[in-house]
Parts: structure tokens; sequence; C-alpha cells
């Protein structure tokens, strides 16, 4: 018998194969795709960032997030004006840093030493310094979040890299809340003692700083026990950096 022929068979197409490396290139296609333009997306948000607390070394914030949340809860504008700390009495600054950050000369953002204090105190005091409180004002919104301090943490040691000593205080001076509606040192020296902020006396000035930062609870003409106690030590405490130099960084 002739023998039967053997049937040839075709090898099978590997067309699942094919499919999956196809489908496993476009998840790694899609993958660089997504992870260029996240590392694009990163780097234009830090420049833009970076510009934004630039323009705020030499321009003037009209109004902060703050301020305008304010006026939306008044239902009204808030008394504020800008004035150059060159038109701001020096016993008026030397007050506010005795008061909020005595060793603002001396830190980079973040006073070590408040901060430790603090800690031991188990959160009974704050260790915000006055470059903290400006990012928080002028950057970002009141309130208790790691979201925001995390920012604030981020955004601080920027703004001391660049801006000057001065600069910070200035904003600081020019954008603190002094009493319901009431921001800024021109505002709360006419609001409070019916003079300019340049003719502001030692006393007027501690009592600016004494009612910091809980201007809606305390009064600067009409001073409690506590504010008259806290504006004795701050006139010391002004003096005192005066004297051993640690107003030398914002005063010409």
């Amino acid at each position: 018998m002739a023998r039967a022929a053997k049937k040839k068979t075709t090898p099978k197409k590997k067309t699942t194969s094919k499919v999956k490396r196809s489908f496993a290139d476009r998840i790694t296609a899609a993958r660089l795709f997504v992870r260029r333009w996240a590392l694009r997306f990163v780097v234009l948000l830090g420049v833009a960032v970076l510009l934004w607390v630039l323009l705020y070394s030499w321009a003037d914030p009209n109004k902060t997030p703050y301020m305008r949340s304010e006026e939306l809860r008044i239902g009204g504008a808030v008394d504020h004006e800008w004035v150059p700390i060159e038109e701001i009495a020096p016993v008026m600054a030397r007050s506010v840093v005795a008061a909020e950050d005595a060793n603002y000369c001396n830190h980079w953002g973040f006073d070590m030493s408040a901060i430790r204090a603090a800690v031991d105190s188990g959160g009974a005091r704050g260790a915000s310094t006055l470059s903290q409180q400006v990012v928080k004002n002028v950057y970002l919104w009141h309130g208790r979040s790691y979201v925001r301090k995390a920012l604030e943490a981020a955004l601080t040691p920027l703004v001391e890299l660049t801006w000057s000593k001065q600069r910070i205080l200035e904003v600081y001076l020019n954008i603190a809340e002094f009493d319901e509606g009431v921001f800024g040192v021109e505002a709360a020296a006419r609001h409070y003692f019916g003079v300019g902020p340049e003719h502001l006396s030692a006393t007027q000035a501690a009592r600016l700083a004494a009612i910091l930062p809980s201007p809606k609870k305390r009064s600067a003409s009409r001073p409690s026990n506590y504010v008259r106690k806290r504006t004795r030590q701050i006139i010391d405490g002004a003096a005192t950096i005066r004297r051993d130099g640690r107003s030398d960084c914002f005063e010409d």
C-alpha cells in the first residue's frame, strides 16, 4: 500500500504575542508621555511660583486673600492703604519685631529656638516668624492644615532668599490685621490714634504691636490690663533690640 501523503501543517500565526507586544508598547509610550508632561508641569509650576515670589520682592501686594475673604464676611471694603517703610516710624518696626519675632535678623525664616520652646511647652506658644506670617498672608490662606503648613515651609526660605529683611518687614506692616476690617499700620495708626504712621510714639507703636496676633479680641485705644502690661514689655524689647544690634538688618 502506498503510504498516505503527510499533510503539510502551516505554523500558527503568532498574532496573540504581537497584540500583546503592541499593547505593551502603547502602554510604555503613554507612560513616557505622561511622565514627560508631568515633569514639564512641575518645572513650569516651579518657575511660576519663583516669578510670583520675585514679583512681590518689589511690587506691593494690593489685597491679600485674607483681606478679600474679610471683605466678603463683613460685606464691605476693608480699611487699607499701603505706605513704604520710610514713612513708618522706625519704633513701629522695632516694636513689631520685639513683640512677634525678636530673633528676626538672626534666622533664615524659621526660629529654631522658638520652635523648640513651642514643642517643650506642648504647643501652648506660637513659633511662627514674621517671614512665615508674610508667606501665609500673601500667598496662602488662614486655617490649620498640613497642606498649608507644608506650602508655608517650602515658600518661606524662598522668600528669605529673594527678599531683603527690610522688605519682608515692610510687607508685614502693611498687611497685618489690627482690628476688624483694619489692615496695615497706616490704617491702624489713624483708626486708633488719629495720626499718620510716621508720627507714632513709642507707646502707640507698642500698643499696636501688643494687640497682635489677636486684634479682634484686643484694642490699642482701650487697652486691657494685659495689653498695658504687654505694651511695657514691648517698649523695653524694642529698645533692647536697637541697643544690641538685632534691628540692624531692617534699619538703615
